[in-house]
């Protein structure tokens, strides 16, 4: 795969991203947008790295690990937005709906 492919895949992917972190009102969607878009600053950190080191398997180690990290951090802040949930009975982004106007 050529890096322009990986960069267009990449950038869709952040697209589609920042549409549904931008356009969706449930909390849990927009952490789902925010998860694509670091998956496309991610493939495209691992085009360039592939390009700069011809593919040397340190880059991909590390992205193996930052996706593990992240789906680490997602899934904690899914844990906590559905206890605020269950004991608010609120979503969260109605605060934040709030806050914009």
């Amino acid at each position: 795969m050529t890096l322009s492919a990986i960069l267009i895949v990449s950038a869709a992917l952040f697209g589609i991203g920042l549409y549904g972190a931008l356009s969706q009102k449930s909390f849990v969607m927009l952490m789902m947008g925010l998860e694509l878009m670091l998956n496309g600053s991610l493939l495209a950190t691992m085009g360039f790295w592939s390009l700069a080191l011809g593919g040397a398997p340190k880059g991909q180690l590390l992205a193996i690990i930052i996706m593990a990290v992240m789906a680490i951090e997602l899934a904690i802040g899914f844990a906590l937005i559905v206890a605020v949930y269950r004991k608010r009975q609120a979503d969260v982004t109605e605060a934040l709906e709030t806050l914009a106007r």
